[in-house]
């Protein structure tokens, strides 16, 4: 496989409460796309810029998708930004959704999307907004203590198929630039590390959030950071839809919009929120040709 420079290639901009991806579509997975490309694509100044790509292929089409072609016509190829292969991506596979939709492949309502963590089901709603079911939280006993200067708070460990460390703040401001990782204790906690959530109370069930994310640095987004702040606050409140049979629904304000998170009597989380189509064109085949030689 390589890339096609006689005919050109599609691509999209979109994004999910300011996380953005470049999407290209590639049912026949005829496109190779090697991390190095992937990494030029995503470049703010050397590309088209974004978070994350989203590959588009038919799961019977990728050899990493093909046990789950029954179940899920489309596999979401996710990639971060630096070319890395990802698992899932909360926010990517909420735009991956929107672009089937926009490009006609799919209609409002229910559908299965295939990602390298397990078979996701997606729901469109007619209004625009897309949820996905995220999986079940762990609440695992061991705690951390994370700092910011001279303040620590506790944080609560919520485990949403990723490590996060939850910490209830005053205002927002405290949990400092982010720029880089607050410290946290006991550093054996989270031996793989972990993504840090800074919360403050809005109102009745409405909290707001800033996350500095594993590895990166303050994000605009975090689907898997505002579940497991949705969770923590639960738990606060003294709210346990396990004991109680009764659903629990928390708005969850990010820096680049806001999510809706319900937590089910079952534990499965969902997650609502926009998905959004910002632009489509073509890559120019030299400027592709040259991107791909360059990463070869």
């Amino acid at each position: 496989m390589g890339p096609v420079s006689t005919a050109p290639i599609a691509f999209l901009k979109g994004h999910g409460t300011e996380n953005d991806f470049v999407i290209v579509p590639d049912p026949d997975n005829a496109l190779d796309l090697p991390a190095a490309l992937v990494a030029r694509l995503c470049d703010r100044r050397a590309g088209v810029g974004g978070d994350g790509l989203l590959h588009v292929v038919r799961s019977a089409a990728h050899p990493e998708a093909r046990d789950s072609a029954g179940e899920a016509e489309w596999f979401m190829d996710y990639r971060n930004a630096d070319g890395s292969i990802a698992e899932m991506c909360g926010n990517g596979v909420r735009v991956f959704a929107r672009y089937l939709q926009h490009a006609g492949l799919v209609t409002a309502g229910d559908l299965a999307v295939a990602t390298r963590g397990g078979v996701k089901h997606v729901h469109l709603a007619k209004n625009g907004e897309v949820t996905v079911a995220m999986g079940r939280a762990r609440l695992p006993e061991e705690q951390a203590t994370v700092s910011v200067g001279e303040r620590s708070w506790p944080a609560r460990n919520v485990n949403m198929g990723n490590p996060h460390a939850v910490a209830f703040v005053e205002d927002l401001a405290q949990a400092g630039d982010l720029y880089t990782e607050p410290p946290y204790s006991p550093a054996s906690v989270y031996p793989d590390g972990v993504n840090i959530e800074f919360v403050v109370d809005r109102g009745p069930r409405h909290v707001a959030m800033r996350v500095h994310e594993r590895g990166a640095a303050e994000t605009r987004s975090c689907g898997t950071g505002a579940c497991a702040v949705a969770v923590a606050t639960a738990r606060r409140d003294g709210a346990d839809p396990a004991l109680t049979g009764t659903p629990v629904t928390y708005t969850v304000d990010v820096l680049g919009g806001t999510l809706v998170i319900t937590e089910h009597p079952d534990g499965t989380v969902e997650m609502t929120g926009p998905a959004v189509i910002v632009a489509e064109g073509h890559f120019d085949p030299a400027w592709f040709d040259a991107a791909a030689g360059a990463s070869g």
